[in-house]
């Protein structure tokens, strides 16, 4: 039998880190609240301001369960998973009015209020997707501090390539909002990939909706310019 060296550091990943601030990914939420809220009334929910007003309220409940950091609570997760789908609910409704719209030539004609439309839409759903990563891998960020899981659902580079990297290194919620803005970006994975069926679906989900919105957003605004 293959006996294990003592004297190999095993990288943070893989064993109990810090837990992680809730800083970056607070300041995502209420971006992508504000967002939501400021889209126009043809493209935004109705009644109004409800999914945004209904995401800050979650969004404070958990700041009040865990104020700094996250911890191992499934009440706190439970309720930013609801805050996450909320956000999504919301962006998917939104986004899927806009694109009735420019299929139909109906709606905005303005290039510029499109274009800040469009790219609201957009840009939520870099957010959403980033939280659902997030919040997934591994079983979320409290679960990532205490190294339950063993096997990562996203290969980041800094997980093979050890001495490029140092040993306390872990992913943290600006790694997720990378790996969303590239898959948004490029529609497809670029050095983080995908490692369970999960991920890979999402990633796949995400890529169609940021596609579909892209196009059309941009070629409805290049018309109207015209």
């Amino acid at each position: 039998m293959r006996e294990v060296d003592s004297r190999v550091v095993q990288p943070a990943w893989r064993t109990v880190t810090r837990e992680e601030s809730r800083i970056a990914s607070t300041i995502a939420v209420l971006v992508a609240i504000f967002l939501e809220a400021t889209l126009p009334p043809r493209i935004a929910n109705h009644p109004r301001y409800l999914i945004p007003a209904l995401a800050l309220v979650l969004l404070i409940a958990t700041l009040g369960l865990a104020p700094r950091r996250f911890e191992r609570s499934k009440l706190l997760r439970g309720l930013m998973l609801l805050v996450i789908l909320v956000m999504s609910i919301g962006n998917i409704t939104s986004g899927i009015r806009l694109i009735a719209d420019l299929i139909n030539g109906t709606g905005i004609r303005d290039a510029g209020e499109l274009l800040w439309v469009g790219g609201s839409i957009w840009f939520t759903n870099v957010i959403v997707f980033s939280l659902w990563y997030w919040e997934f891998d591994r079983g979320g960020p409290a679960a990532r501090a205490l190294g339950v899981r063993g096997y990562p659902d996203f290969l980041f580079p800094q997980m093979t390539a050890r001495e490029m990297s140092p040993p306390e290194w872990d992913a943290q919620f600006l790694d997720y909002f990378y790996l969303s803005f590239t898959n948004a970006t490029a529609f497809s994975p670029t050095d983080v990939m995908p490692m369970s069926r999960w991920a890979k679906t999402a990633m796949l989900v995400q890529s169609a909706f940021s596609l579909s919105i892209a196009i059309l957003v941009i070629a409805r605004a290049v018309n109207v310019l015209k």
